[in-house]
C-alpha cells in the first residue's frame, strides 16, 4: 500500500507541468450522476465520462450496447462504482482496464467479480493492485467486444506500461486509449521504439476507420488524442531515437523519468537508461 501511494504521490509531482498546460474547458453533455468521488456526463445517447477527483481528472467511460455494457478504467477511489453504473444503465457490466495504475485499476474493482486487462500488465499487479479481490482476465490483441449492435475492438497499445490497452468503436470514429498517448502529458516507462510501434498501429487503424480522436485518461473537454496528436508522437520518438532531439534533464526526478522533449502542446517523460 505504501508503494501505491508513492506512486500516486509521484505522479501529481509529474503532472504539475501538464495541469498547468492543461487546456481551458469543461466537460460537456447532460451530468447524469454525481457525488463526491465522481461525476458522470453523457458524451451521447449510449456513452459516458466519469471524472474522478483524486488524480488529474482521471477518467472512466461506461459503453452501452443492447446486451450488455462496457466500463472502461475504475479511477482511484470511488464507493459503490458498481451502484452507480447501475443507476446509469440496467445492462450487465464487463469491466476493462486500459492499465495496470491504481488511478486506473483502484479500490472500485473490487466492486465487480472480474476485471479484463492485457496479461502483459500483470507485472504491475503485486505494487498497484495488492489488494485486488476481483479475477483478473485476459485481453487479447484485436479481440471484438460484442455489446450487443455495437462492436469495441481491443488494440494493445504500450509503452506506458508493457499492457497499455485502447479500445476502440469503429462504427463511432473514436476510441478510448488511457494515458497510451498521454492526455498531453506522457509518462513513458518503455521505450521509444515500443511507443513509435503503437503510434503507427494506431495511426493505421485511425486512418483506415476514420476515426476522429481517442479520450484519454485524464480528459479534461477539449484534450482528446487526435490523428494529428499521434503523428506528432511519432515524429518526437523518430527525433529522440535518431538523436536530432535531446531530453532536458528533470532535476530530482520521480519513477525514474529523469528527462522530458517538449512540443507540439505534449511533453513526454522518459528515463535516459531507457530510451532504445
Amino acid at each position: 500500500m505504501k508503494k501505491v501511494v508513492f506512486f500516486l504521490f509521484s505522479l501529481v509531482v509529474l503532472s504539475q507541468f501538464a495541469i498547468a498546460q492543461a487546456p481551458a474547458g469543461q466537460i460537456s453533455g447532460k451530468v447524469v450522476f454525481q457525488n463526491d468521488d465522481v461525476v458522470f456526463h453523457q458524451i451521447d445517447a449510449n456513452t459516458w465520462v466519469g471524472t474522478g477527483h483524486m488524480m488529474y481528472n482521471e477518467s472512466i467511460y461506461l459503453l452501452a450496447g443492447k446486451k450488455k455494457a462496457l466500463l472502461i478504467d475504475a479511477g482511484t477511489s470511488i464507493k459503490d462504482l458498481d451502484k452507480i453504473v447501475a443507476s446509469i444503465t440496467k445492462l450487465p457490466v464487463m469491466l476493462v482496464a486500459t492499465h495496470v495504475h491504481p488511478d486506473h485499476t483502484g479500490s472500485a474493482i473490487n466492486c465487480f467479480h472480474e476485471l479484463w486487462i492485457n496479461a502483459a500488465d500483470t507485472v504491475n499487479i503485486p505494487q498497484f493492485m495488492p489488494d485486488h479481490k476481483c479475477k483478473v482476465r485476459y485481453l487479447t490483441d484485436r479481440q471484438v467486444i460484442n455489446l450487443g449492435g455495437r462492436t469495441i475492438e481491443v488494440i494493445f497499445t504500450p509503452a506506458h506500461t508493457p499492457g497499455s490497452t485502447s479500445f476502440v468503436d469503429k462504427k463511432a470514429g473514436y476510441g478510448f486509449s488511457g494515458d497510451s498517448f498521454g492526455s498531453g502529458n506522457l509518462l513513458l516507462s518503455g521505450t521509444f521504439s515500443t511507443l513509435l510501434e503503437s503510434c503507427h498501429k494506431m495511426s493505421t487503424i485511425i486512418n483506415q476507420y476514420g476515426i476522429k480522436k481517442l479520450y484519454p485518461g485524464h480528459y479534461f473537454g477539449k484534450n482528446e488524442e487526435t490523428p494529428q496528436r499521434i503523428n506528432d508522437l511519432i515524429t518526437l520518438s523518430n527525433d529522440v531515437l535518431s538523436g536530432k532531439r535531446k531530453g532536458t534533464e528533470i532535476p530530482n526526478a520521480m519513477m525514474g523519468l529523469n528527462l522530458s522533449v517538449t512540443d507540439f502542446g505534449v511533453t513526454i517523460r522518459y528515463s535516459g537508461k531507457n530510451i532504445k
